[in-house]
């Protein structure tokens, strides 16, 4: 998932507001500048598949969100106004001046704040396996399940794994890289299987290590703004154009996006028939249709 494109690609150190320094590369050639928000939080870019699908239409931009695989800032903050504000960072290091953002499950989220908080600095917004909008997080305790059930007998050994990993207090140990092979692999279809694992495996590699603290921080926040009055308003007020785009066999229930559609007053949705998580994984000729299409749009 972290490979390179086969086409122009230029690296760079983005110095955030505060110093801290953010790995980020270029990747394409295409006309649209397309910024990417990784998935986590606390991870970091394993989104070179989807750059290289897209190279044609899109100059696409990846980076590493503070604290993350090659960026620093391991001390924080970990807020959504930092997360914002490194976002931006990017954006005006490479000198673009309304890109559309593809954000990809926690991404999405972070792209989506984005958007709220600058709409004149975007033109056009990709939501990909995303959680939505829903105050009650519906969606949660059914993931949970899903999960538990792709893993099969599998199960405890990832609660093992994690447990090993937490007590050992390292970061990028090999009980927690494992857990993480093992976790992901249920995000693809048919999960965890040999497929599944490989692949798993390749997002994995290399490995920088769960920032937990930021994934702490960062779901603990979301969870609060998610009860708070307003946040569906804001989405009814955005004129960005949005594209959502779920894999039909996400074992997060994509029903968790349907109060975000309901909300936007410019929104298109693809549902990918086999696809999971990743939807660009198992339905790649779809994805980069919808999405190409999409950026096309935008470019007018």
């Amino acid at each position: 998932m972290g490979g390179e494109s086969t086409g122009r690609t230029g690296g760079g150190v983005v110095a955030a507001g505060d110093g801290a320094r953010l790995w980020a590369v270029r990747q394409g050639d295409g006309a649209v500048p397309v910024v990417f928000c990784h998935g986590g939080p606390g991870l970091w870019d394993t989104l070179g598949d989807v750059a290289e699908l897209l190279a044609g239409a899109a100059a696409s931009y990846r980076w590493d969100q503070r604290g993350c695989g090659r960026s620093e800032g391991r001390d924080g903050p970990f807020t959504m106004a930092r997360a914002i504000a490194d976002l931006d960072a990017v954006r005006a290091h490479f000198g673009l001046a309304r890109p559309v953002l593809l954000g990809h499950s926690w991404g999405a989220s972070l792209a989506l704040r984005y958007a709220l908080a600058h709409p004149e600095r975007v033109s056009g917004l990709v939501y990909v396996s995303g959680t939505g909008i829903d105050p009650q997080q519906t969606w949660r305790p059914a993931f949970l399940g899903n999960l538990d059930a792709a893993l099969g007998s599998q199960g405890p050994r990832l609660r093992e794994l994690w447990a090993r990993a937490a007590r050992d207090g390292g970061r990028g140990t090999a009980e927690e890289r494992a857990a993480c092979v093992l976790q992901w692999s249920a995000d693809f279809v048919p999960p965890a299987g040999p497929r599944a694992v490989a692949e798993a495996e390749r997002m994995a590699t290399p490995f920088f290590g769960v920032n937990a603290e930021a994934n702490a921080a960062l779901v603990a926040e979301e969870g609060k703004e998610l009860v708070s009055a307003g946040l569906r308003g804001r989405c009814a007020e955005l004129e960005v154009p949005v594209l959502v785009v779920d894999g039909e066999a996400d074992i997060r229930p994509r029903t968790a996006v349907d109060s975000l559609v309901a909300a936007l007053p410019r929104v298109e949705r693809v549902v990918l028939a086999g696809a999971g998580h990743l939807p660009w994984s198992e339905a790649p000729a779809e994805f980069g249709e919808a999405v190409t299409g999409f950026l096309e749009g935008v470019r007018g």
